[in-house]
């Protein structure tokens, strides 16, 4: 299939573009101009480049209208650490969205697929199904739900399909060092002790080729609707530091309750999956093989024998 991925050069579009490769779908990327190409060079030749950004509509139009793609996987969108929740460029990445969809329906483009958060829902529901109801209570989350309600509406009115994939808390190589995951990697290689909450926060945490492998799935499917990219295991923030700690040896290093809780940090978060397993996808990490992968992977990268990132 003729697949155009926007945020290809981000956390989460590396892993899908190397994905989708696998399966051996034709890809178009979409890669900012500000962007780490070098997170792509491992395919270089093995996929179209279009260097721009989405807010460049006459540069999208050009190139839908020569990749002429059968299906889209939306990524991009702004998503900077500690101010993405509640900063306003969350609205510049909404209005380029619509703009994006709007266009993939003009040239014909039969199947979208977007990138929505676990913080589109009511969070004080804890277990969150695709029917929980939704309140978001940042931005971000309000700006995200907007996209999924304008494209659902386009989609409709065109007759095309479209899905939404509500991601839970990915982590794994690759993932901004400015992350809980990646930072607190970063600090105990160092020898530094990790600063955090007391951690009795839940969350759903997910390794980032299985994010992958579900967006994939959604695509092969051609399925439609809300889709939850969730474990449904809930766990800890603690229990997942210490895991990291425990695979690095250096559990010392893990400070929990060293740092209060932030503004915005709900008490549970969990992903029910079942329509997705119902794709026949199923996460291939558990917890503890996911933090050694990444890990593993952190190690090889730092020591040269990875791509550098």
């Amino acid at each position: 299939m003729r697949v155009f991925v926007t945020g290809a050069t981000g956390f989460i579009g590396y892993h899908v573009v190397e994905a989708l490769l696998a399966r051996d779908h034709t890809v178009a990327a979409l890669v900012g101009p500000d962007s780490s190409s070098t997170r792509l060079a491992p395919f270089t030749g093995r996929f179209d480049t279009v260097s721009g950004t989405l807010e460049d509509g006459a540069l999208l139009q050009t190139a839908i209208n020569r990749f002429e793609p059968e299906a889209c996987i939306h990524l991009a969108w702004y998503a900077e650490p500690e101010k993405y929740l509640y900063e306003k460029k969350s609205l510049s990445s909404l209005t380029a969205s619509i703009s994006l969809f709007d266009t993939l329906i003009g040239w014909g483009c039969r199947h979208i697929i977007g990138a929505g958060t676990c913080f589109e829902y009511d969070t004080s529901f804890g277990y969150l199904r695709e029917d929980t109801p939704v309140r978001p209570a940042s931005l971000y989350g309000a700006a995200k739900l907007s996209c999924y309600l304008l494209g659902a509406q386009l989609a409709s009115q065109a007759g095309i399909r479209f899905a939404w994939c509500r991601i839970f808390n990915p982590y794994g190589p690759r993932e901004n060092p400015r992350r809980l995951i990646p930072g607190s990697i970063a600090a105990l290689r160092q020898g530094i002790p990790f600063l955090a909450s007391p951690g009795e926060q839940i969350r759903d945490y997910i390794h980032v080729t299985d994010v992958a492998r579900a967006f994939v799935a959604v695509l092969e499917n051609r399925a439609e609707g809300i889709y939850n990219i969730s474990t449904a295991n809930p766990v800890s923030v603690r229990e997942a530091l210490e895991t990291v700690g425990r695979i690095m040896d250096r559990l010392d290093l893990i400070q929990v309750g060293a740092l209060p809780y932030r503004a915005f940090d709900p008490a549970f978060i969990c992903g029910n999956n079942e329509r997705l397993k119902n794709l026949g996808w199923k996460p291939v990490y558990s917890l503890a093989q996911g933090l050694a992968q990444t890990i593993d992977a952190t190690t090889c990268a730092n020591s040269g024998k990875g791509d550098g990132i």
